[in-house]
């Protein structure tokens, strides 16, 4: 019965929520959400009124969707806080209705490989996040013996690289070394990602240099995607070891993921917005700030990757914000051989894959469970990423029809670069909750998440 109010928990309520647009379980549906300190206690029909100090009843025009999560962010601080810093990411993150990060282990000096090295992260971030930061560690050469005790410290799982990653501080794994490693976090139950670039093709590849985007993408072909993704397959057969293939660029890699799933080897794959909404075809010369590692590809590997995600081969969508100065960037020159890599995208990713996805037909729950749940799901964050009961209440007010266009003066990560600056985006986010607060600009909510081993 419209209208009247009831307890909907014995305990005492802090907040509710009503709308006639709650995306629960996939589904858009009108319900009440009871908040009992930042936890979803109760979800009722739209008609209950929870008694509750505060009952918030949103517009017909927005959908309210749980926080995304977005388990692949550059912070890079402390020590390269000139590139970004836990102030600027975390207000760019809460812009955009992303309320989980989890932070890469590179680009901060020192970087994650250590539990000395967590705390010291730890310390950096500590009250400076709008929303909630979890940690990644890192697997190099010279870590293996610190596996254990970085697990036991709290990160989520481990990231690797079989290349050269640009910072000579986090060295690649060989492949025995790969092996090795994946032992060790096998036996902690825990998680490897990898960043999949085989070193010997691209060796053999041609020197990118000059401002051709064409010329930058044939010196990172698929094919050393494809050679390390191999790699990654093989020992996490021989392993068991739970693997994860970072920012999936191709469709000749979207396959192989594809066939390893099939045979039951436990690896699972990301993809990113810029892969997803951008292509190598439109990108014009000289123009550092679409230079990442793998490369934006063709219109066709852009479909596969559609595709991939369509069919479950790929789990998930996430930004790698990767941002450096505007100098290491080299816009002026446009050299895309001596630029530094990495796509800022933290604030625009959600906007940008709901606005391709709209022109493919495919619905908003679906871009939630690859932007919320599934990131949620990859790193354990059991009270992330969902709209239920004993769910943490991180909650979007999102204008999923309404648009806006990105302009420097509207980006809030340090610096104004990223390959949005121009366009249209749809999805307007009109208000955050995280675990039930309501965030305001420059508020320091956030929470340091660690993992806990079971």
């Amino acid at each position: 019965m419209a209208g009247v109010g009831r307890v909907t928990t014995h305990r005492v309520l802090d907040l509710a929520i009503r709308g006639r647009r709650v995306m629960i379980e996939g589904v858009e549906r009108p319900a009440a959400l009871s908040i009992r300190h930042g936890t979803i206690v109760a979800i009722d029909d739209f008609g209950v009124v929870p008694l509750a100090p505060r009952v918030i009843t949103v517009p017909d025009d927005v959908v309210l969707i749980p926080g995304l999560v977005d388990t692949h962010v550059h912070i890079n601080e402390p020590g390269r806080t000139e590139w970004e810093g836990f102030v600027t990411a975390t207000a760019a993150a809460a812009a955009a209705g992303v309320t989980t990060i989890i932070d890469m282990p590179l680009n901060s000096l020192p970087p994650t490989l250590t539990a000395k090295a967590l705390a010291i992260k730890k310390k950096a971030a500590r009250g400076r996040c709008q929303i909630d930061v979890g940690f990644w560690g890192g697997s190099v050469p010279t870590n293996l013996a610190d596996l254990p005790e970085l697990f036991a410290a709290g990160v989520f799982g481990v990231k690797c690289f079989l290349q050269d990653s640009g910072v000579p501080e986090f060295p690649p794994l060989s492949t025995p070394e790969l092996r090795a490693a994946m032992e060790v976090i096998a036996g902690l139950g825990g998680l490897m990602l990898v960043h999949a670039e085989d070193p010997t093709v691209l060796h053999t590849s041609p020197t990118p240099q000059g401002p051709s985007y064409a010329a930058f993408v044939d010196s990172r072909p698929d094919t050393a995607e494809a050679a390390a993704i191999t790699t990654v397959i093989e020992a996490s057969a021989a392993t068991g070891c739970r693997a994860h293939i970072v920012h999936l660029s191709s469709a000749a890699g979207a396959q192989l993921v594809r066939e390893a799933k099939a045979a039951g080897v436990p690896i699972t794959a990301e993809t990113c917005p810029h892969y997803l909404t951008l292509a190598a075809e439109t990108i014009p010369d000289g123009s550092p700030q679409f230079k990442c590692c793998p490369p934006i590809r063709g219109s066709r590997d852009q479909d596969a990757l559609w595709a991939a995600l369509a069919d479950g081969t790929i789990d998930i969508i996430v930004t790698d914000h990767s941002p450096s100065t505007p100098e290491l960037k080299l816009l002026e020159v446009g050299d895309l051989g001596l630029a530094w890599g990495g796509i800022a995208s933290l604030q625009f990713g959600f906007a940008a894959v709901l606005t391709e996805a709209t022109k493919r037909g495919i619905p908003l729950a679906e871009v939630l469970r690859w932007m919320s749940s599934g990131p949620a799901d990859l790193a354990g964050l059991t009270k992330k990423g969902r709209i239920a009961v004993g769910a943490d209440a991180d909650l979007v007010l999102l204008a999923d029809d309404e648009t806006f266009t990105v302009t420097v003066d509207s980006i809030k990560h340090k610096h104004p670069v990223t390959p949005y600056l121009g366009h249209e985006l749809r999805g307007v986010v009109r208000t955050r909750w995280l675990r039930g607060t309501e965030l305001e600009d420059d508020m320091v909510a956030g929470q340091l998440l660690s993992k806990e081993l079971v």
